[in-house]
């Protein structure tokens, strides 16, 4: 299954109970983390897609890493962007004791993804379009994951 085959949705829920999350800030993933290795190969697969650099967030503590696009650096309109006002930051990756994912999408999706599972409207939402997606607990969830962090880029770019 490749996500780019399901995208229109045909993207099957996401097994099992839904992580838990924290209720304070920051939002974090608090169980069901990624193991660090498939982690790593989450954040290698991001930085490597077309016109993607890391950066520092400027709105998640560290160790998080700011996805930034080489092509676009300022923001369309806030509602794209993780961090309004400055440097445009359509996702964030948490480091790996967390591992879940912050990112921008139309309103319409990211309820979506999250009536099945794979998201949840993020604690912090200023525009709506505010959504942490949970970290990948295997190979096809890995897939799923790049694939939501591909739309919510292109999200960003209009």
């Amino acid at each position: 299954m490749t996500y780019s085959a399901v995208h229109d949705d045909g993207l099957a829920p996401r097994p099992g109970v839904r992580p838990t999350t924290s209720s304070e800030g920051p939002h974090r993933q608090l169980d069901q983390q990624s193991a660090p290795e498939l982690w790593g190969r989450l954040v290698a697969e991001v930085f490597a897609l077309d016109g993607v650099e890391e950066g520092h967030s400027a709105v998640s503590p560290a160790p998080s890493r700011a996805v930034h696009l080489r092509d676009v650096g300022e923001e369309r309109s806030p509602e794209t962007n993780l961090a309004p006002g400055r440097r445009l930051e359509p996702v964030h990756l948490h480091g790996v004791t967390d591992t879940s994912i912050h990112l921008v999408l139309p309103p319409d999706r990211g309820v979506r993804l999250t009536e099945l599972g794979w998201a949840e409207p993020h604690g912090y939402a200023d525009s709506g379009t505010e959504w942490m997606v949970y970290g990948p607990r295997d190979e096809a969830e890995l897939e799923v994951a790049v694939g939501i962090i591909r739309e919510a880029l292109a999200f960003a770019r209009g």
